[in-house]
């Protein structure tokens, strides 16, 4: 049976943390800003985890 393939492109969406865990990045900050108040392109600028519900199929398209 052949290993399974990493899924380049979620691979370099996606960091895993010492313990374990998915960071990613917040969706949208790349445009339209200028309606966007400070307080909420500050609060999308940091990264936030991945959410449980998804984190089983993440982690099987990462080969984790």
């Amino acid at each position: 049976m052949p290993k399974m393939k990493t899924h380049r492109g979620l691979a370099k969406r996606i960091k895993v943390t010492g313990s374990g865990r998915l960071k990613r990045r917040n969706a949208n900050l790349s445009h339209i800003l200028e309606k966007k108040s400070p307080k909420r392109k500050r609060r999308l600028s940091g990264e936030s985890d991945v959410h449980k519900t998804n984190e089983k199929a993440v982690r099987r398209r990462l080969g984790i």
